[in-house]
C-alpha cells in the first residue's frame, strides 16, 4: 500500500504567493505612512473606473445562480449518483453559515442602519422613511447577491471536484475553457489570485473582528482601545485559530462552527425578548416585502450622476469584499457539500443564510432604531465616535448588560478563529494543489500569515485599510468568476447532451478514476488534452 506523502505543495503557486504576501507585510512595517496614502488612492481608482462593473457582474452572478435553480441541470448531483451528503442538514448549514457571514455580520448589523438613519441616501435624517431605507440598505448589501457571489466558485468546485474527479481547486474549474492548460502559467495565476482574495479577504473580517473585541473588552474594562493592543489580541487569537486548523475539519472547525451557532443564537434571542418583540417581527415581514420590492432597483444603481463616494464606502466595498471571500467560502463550502443536488445547493447556500442573517439584522439593527426613534437615543452619536462600539452600546440599553457584553465577545472571538481557520484550511488546499487534507506545517504557515496581514491592514489603513484590501483584491478575481459561469455552463451542457439521464449512470468504474475522467470531461466538451 502506497504511503500519502508527508508534505504536498504546488511550489510555483507556494512560493510566487507568499514570497508577494510577505513583501506586503514588510512593505506595510517599514512604510507604514506611504502604504496608507496608496490605499486611499487605489481606492479612488478602482471606484472610479471599475464600479460599473462590479453593479453588473454582481447583478449576472445572482441572475445565472437563479437561471442555474430552475433549469434542467439542477438534478446533478454533485458526486456520483449514489453519494449522499455527508453532514447533517442543521451540521451543513452551521459550518457555512460561520465561514461565509460571521465577524462582519457582528460589526455591521448595529452599526450599518443606525449609519444609515444618520446619514440616509435618500431620506431625511433620524426621520420614519430614513430607518425603512436603513434596513432595506443593509439587507441588500448582506442578501441574495453575496450568497449568489459564493455559490458561483463552491458550485464550480464541488462539481468538477466531486462529479468528474479533477483536484479540488480554483484552476479545475476552468477546465472546460482551457483544457489541460489550466496546469500551466495560466492555472498558476488564477491559484494565486484566489489565495490573495481569499488572504486579503479573511484578514479585512479579521481586522474588524479585533476591532470589535477590542471595543467589548474596553466595555468590560479589561483592555483600552488601541491599535497596539487590537495587534495583541490578533497575535493571541490567531494562535488559537491556528490551534484549530491544526486539528482538521472534522475537529476543530465544525465544533467551533457548531459553538458559533449556539452562542449566536443565544444572543439573538435575549436581544429579541428583551427588546421591542413585537415591533421586531412586524418590521422583519415589512422589511422583506420592501428588500424584495426594490432589489432590481438596487441591483443596478450606480449613482451615474450623484457621485461616487456612499457608493465607495458601502455597495462597493461590499461587493468588494464578497468576491474577494469567494474562493474561501466557495472552497469551504465546497469542501462540505459532496453529495446534494445542484438544485440543494443553490437552495440551501442561497435562502437558508439570507433568511437568518435577515433575523439577525433585524433583531440587533432595529432594536436599535427602535432605541433611537422612540426611546432615549444615544446609539447615533456612540457609533459616530466608534463604529465598532455600537453593538455594545445598544446591550447595555438592555437588562443584563454586563454579561451580555460579554457573551457578544466570546461569540464575536468564536466567530473569528473560525474564519481564520477555515481561511488557512483554503489556502493550504489551493497552495498543496488540491490536497483536502494539506499538510499541518503548510496549514501553520499561511494561518500565522493570515494573522500578520490583518495586522498590517489595521497599522497602515484602519477601516480603509480594511475596505481597499477588499476591493484591490476583488477586481481581478471578478474576471475569473465570469468565466467559473461559462465554464460551468459548458460543462453541464456537455454532460446532458453526451449522457441520457442527469447521473452518472452509463460511466464505468474506471470512466470516474483521475484521468480517464478528465479525459472524459475533455471528450465532453469537444477539444482534445494534450497529454
Amino acid at each position: 500500500m502506497d504511503r500519502k506523502p508527508a508534505f504536498k505543495v504546488n511550489l510555483h503557486v507556494f512560493s510566487v504567493s507568499s514570497a508577494l504576501v510577505l513583501f506586503f507585510v514588510l512593505t506595510g512595517v517599514l512604510f507604514t505612512e506611504k502604504l496608507t496614502s496608496a490605499f486611499t488612492t487605489v481606492q479612488d481608482l478602482i471606484v472610479g473606473n471599475f464600479g460599473w462593473f462590479y453593479i453588473l457582474s454582481v447583478a449576472f452572478f445572482l441572475l445565472f445562480v437563479i437561471w442555474l435553480y430552475f433549469s434542467p441541470y439542477g438534478k446533478i448531483r454533485l458526486g456520483r449518483s449514489s453519494d449522499r451528503p455527508e453532514y447533517r442538514d442543521t451540521t451543513w448549514f452551521a459550518m457555512l453559515f460561520s465561514a461565509g457571514m460571521g465577524i462582519g455580520l457582528l460589526f455591521y448589523s448595529v452599526a450599518e442602519p443606525i449609519i444609515h438613519l444618520a446619514s440616509p441616501r435618500d431620506a431625511s435624517p433620524g426621520t420614519i422613511e430614513a430607518a425603512i431605507e436603513a434596513m432595506n440598505l443593509t439587507f441588500f448589501h448582506w442578501g441574495l447577491h453575496a450568497w449568489a457571489i459564493y455559490i458561483i466558485v463552491g458550485l464550480s468546485l464541488a462539481y468538477f471536484s466531486y462529479r468528474h474527479d479533477m483536484p479540488l481547486t480554483i484552476r479545475s474549474t476552468l477546465y472546460p475553457i482551457f483544457g489541460d492548460r489550466i496546469y500551466g502559467i495560466r492555472g498558476n495565476i488564477v491559484e494565486v489570485l484566489a489565495i490573495f482574495g481569499t488572504l486579503f479577504g479573511v484578514a479585512t473580517s479579521l481586522g474588524l473582528g479585533v476591532m470589535q473585541i477590542n471595543s467589548g473588552m474596553d466595555y468590560l474594562g479589561l483592555m483600552s482601545v488601541s491599535v497596539n493592543n487590537q495587534i495583541i489580541l490578533i497575535a493571541f487569537i490567531t494562535l488559537a485559530a491556528t490551534t484549530s486548523v491544526m486539528s482538521g475539519l472534522n475537529r476543530g472547525i465544525r465544533i467551533l462552527s457548531q459553538m458559533n451557532i449556539f452562542l449566536g443564537l443565544i444572543l439573538v434571542i435575549f436581544v429579541f425578548v428583551m427588546g421591542p418583540s413585537v415591533f421586531l417581527l412586524s418590521s422583519y415581514v415589512q422589511s422583506i416585502g420592501y428588500y424584495l420590492q426594490h432589489i432590481v432597483f438596487l441591483t443596478f444603481q450606480t449613482d451615474a450622476f450623484t457621485g461616487i463616494e456612499w457608493q465607495k464606502m458601502w455597495t462597493m466595498f461590499y461587493w468588494g469584499w464578497w468576491i474577494s471571500w469567494s474562493p474561501f467560502v466557495g472552497m469551504f463550502i465546497a469542501r462540505i457539500s459532496r453529495g446534494r443536488t445542484i438544485r440543494e445547493f443553490i437552495r440551501g447556500v442561497l435562502i437558508a443564510p439570507v433568511l437568518v442573517t435577515f433575523i439577525w439584522i433585524i433583531v440587533f439593527g432595529n432594536t436599535a432604531i427602535y432605541m433611537e426613534i422612540f426611546g432615549n437615543g444615544g446609539i447615533v452619536q456612540a457609533v459616530e465616535t466608534s463604529i465598532p462600539t455600537a453593538l455594545y452600546v445598544l446591550l447595555d440599553e438592555l437588562p443584563g448588560s454586563l454579561l451580555s457584553s460579554a457573551l457578544a465577545t466570546i461569540v464575536v472571538m468564536t466567530f473569528f478563529v473560525t474564519s481564520s481557520d477555515s481561511g488557512s484550511l483554503v489556502i493550504s488546499i489551493l497552495s498543496s494543489g488540491g490536497d483536502p487534507k494539506p499538510a499541518k506545517p503548510l496549514r501553520l504557515f499561511w494561518s500565522l500569515l493570515q494573522g500578520a496581514v490583518a495586522a498590517v491592514l489595521l497599522l497602515t489603513g484602519g477601516l480603509v485599510g480594511l475596505q481597499t484590501a477588499a476591493l484591490t483584491t476583488a477586481l481581478p478575481f471578478c474576471i475569473v468568476l465570469i468565466l467559473m459561469c461559462y465554464s460551468i455552463y459548458k460543462g453541464l451542457k456537455a454532460e446532458a447532451d453526451g449522457i441520457d439521464t442527469p447521473g452518472n449512470e452509463k460511466r464505468s468504474p474506471e470512466d470516474t478514476s483521475g484521468n480517464k475522467a478528465k479525459k472524459m470531461v475533455g471528450e465532453l466538451l469537444g477539444g482534445k488534452t494534450n497529454k
